[in-house]
Order: C-alpha cells, then sequence, then structure tokens
C-alpha cells in the first residue's frame, strides 16, 4: 500500500518515463538522469506499490497490469499539472479567467479605476476587478497576506516590506461653484485664507496641507466641513459659497459649474503617486501584467 504522506511525488516522472521509453536506459535520457539513479527510482516505485510494474519480455520493459492500471491516471495528473505551470509561466491575459484586489482611495477610485476598468474590458475580458479600501496603517500586513494584490495611493513613508512603485506627481488647485463672487478677482493668500472651506481628509483633526501652508505665513482658515469622501465634494461646492483645495487630476472629473483656480500663491509641495505591491510578486506574470497596466495608464492621465 503506498503511504500518501511519504511518497515520493518525482517517482511519477520517473513511471511516466519507464511506461514511454519501455526501457531504464531510454528512461534516464529522457529524465535526466544517470541509468543507476533511474534503476533506483524504478526499486523505490516498486516497493511504494509492492509490485513489479514494468517487467523485461520480448527485449523490453513491459507493464504489468498494475502499471497499466495506474498509466492513464499518472500521465494525465502530469498533464495536467505541465498545463497548470505552463499556464503560470506564460499568463495570456486575453483568455486569463481570474481576479484581481486593489486597494484604493476614494482619489485613486476616481481617477485611475475607471482607466483600469476599460483597460481590463478591451484586454482582459475575463478578468474581475475589486477595488477595496484600505487604513494606511495597515496596507503592508494586507499586500503581504495576499489579500490586496496591489494598492495606489500617496505614501510618505511606504512599509518596508513593500515595493513601492512611483506612477506620477500631483499637486493642488481650488475649486468654487463658477459664480462664487471671490473668483471675480484676483486671490491672494490672505482673501484665499477668509473664505470658507471644505475639506477632504481622512485625519480626524480638520487640517491638511493647506493648513501648514497658511501657519507658515501666519494665516489661519475656517474649516466648515471636513468630510472623507473626495467625490462628495463637487455638489457640496455647487451648492455653497465654500470652497475647497483638490487634486488637480481629480478636480478635473468634478464636472460642470465649478472653477478651477491656482493656488500656487501658497507654495504647496506637490507629491507623488505609488502603486505597492509585494516583493513575493515580482516574477508573478499575472501581477507583473497588472503592475504594468496601471503605470501605463498613468502616462495618459
Amino acid at each position: 500500500m503506498v503511504n500518501n504522506v511519504s511518497f515520493d511525488l518525482n517517482l511519477l516522472l520517473t513511471f511516466e518515463a519507464l511506461d514511454l521509453a519501455r526501457s531504464v536506459s531510454g528512461a534516464a535520457r529522457h529524465l535526466g538522469l544517470s541509468q543507476p539513479a533511474t534503476s533506483a527510482a524504478l526499486s523505490r516505485l516498486r516497493r511504494a506499490f509492492g509490485d513489479d510494474l514494468f517487467t523485461y519480455a520480448g527485449g523490453s520493459m513491459q507493464p504489468t497490469p498494475m502499471a497499466r492500471r495506474l498509466a492513464p491516471g499518472i500521465h494525465s495528473t502530469l498533464a495536467a499539472m505541465r498545463g497548470l505551470l505552463e499556464a503560470e509561466r506564460q499568463f495570456v491575459p486575453e483568455v486569463a479567467r481570474t481576479s484581481f484586489t486593489v486597494g484604493v482611495t476614494d482619489y485613486a477610485s476616481a481617477v485611475i479605476a475607471p482607466r483600469l476598468i476599460a483597460r481590463l474590458a478591451l484586454q482582459a475580458p475575463g478578468i474581475d476587478l475589486r477595488l477595496q479600501a484600505y487604513d494606511k496603517a495597515m496596507v503592508g500586513g494586507l499586500i503581504d497576506g495576499g489579500v490586496l494584490d496591489i494598492a495606489i495611493g500617496s505614501f510618505a513613508d511606504p512599509p518596508d516590506r513593500s515595493v513601492a512603485t512611483v506612477l506620477f506627481g500631483e499637486s493642488f488647485v481650488g475649486v468654487a461653484r463658477s459664480e462664487h463672487p471671490a473668483l471675480a478677482a484676483q486671490l491672494d493668500a490672505a482673501s484665499f485664507a477668509c473664505l470658507d472651506h471644505a475639506l477632504f481628509t481622512l485625519g480626524r483633526d480638520g487640517r491638511g496641507a493647506v493648513d501648514d501652508a497658511l501657519a507658515a505665513i501666519g494665516l489661519e482658515r475656517r474649516v466648515r466641513v471636513a468630510l472623507p469622501h473626495l467625490m462628495a465634494l463637487p455638489e457640496i461646492l455647487r451648492a455653497t459659497d465654500l470652497v475647497a483645495a483638490v487634486p488637480k487630476r481629480a478636480a478635473a472629473r468634478f464636472g460642470a459649474g465649478l472653477s478651477l483656480f491656482s493656488l500656487d500663491f501658497l507654495g504647496l509641495m506637490p507629491w507623488t503617486m505609488h502603486m505597492l505591491w509585494s516583493p513575493s510578486a515580482r516574477k508573478d506574470p499575472a501581477n507583473a501584467w497588472l503592475r504594468e497596466s496601471v503605470k501605463e495608464l498613468c502616462l495618459t492621465l
């Protein structure tokens, strides 16, 4: 009786080679092994199955009845394994059937995800996409654990265990309703600070980069509304006299009824959008295709 726990699966390759070559020397050439090593493997096969499996008759090795019963299953199993490995080595997006889970922020959902979804529909129609929010403090563990295939966001201090690929640079612009009275004149830092503001933030202190820039020149603004959803801002700004500092590419997607204005007077520094991924996926063809697709589409944003 075969011991399923201790059985050396490499012996199945020996069985396959012997069944095809019908000689120890031919099987050895097929396996790239010496003849003594192949003979030793045959001995182990015989002990494992309690049967001779292959015996010499008429100048060649012939399978025993047990070997003939085993052969179809062994051949098909090895063929299936080779097919699986080949599919993994040669990822073909056009015919792939899989799914990707991508960690995203509100910004990435609005700016990057639509292009990625369109690309998948065109180039990889069998691939499903799962967009998942994440906590920055936990994103490294989510990538390590395979919960996320990649994560897209701005990471000033990326997790040590993740690879951070630069996607593009981003900067703030001001946004207000098109008929906002403050837009009739040239804004400067002081007049901007006097306006009522909306702030998109995931923090609890109601402060952002604009507050730090204003504080550096002795100014302070009033944040009347702080909210955690970037794409809720357009309707709020259209309905009120609030203004907001918004990432430029997101603001460009806010739609009609809003005007954008420069915030150069604040001296705000641009920042970088990254794609995080696990170093263990470096040679994974599916993950590599996903990463390359994100990089390519970001060149057109």
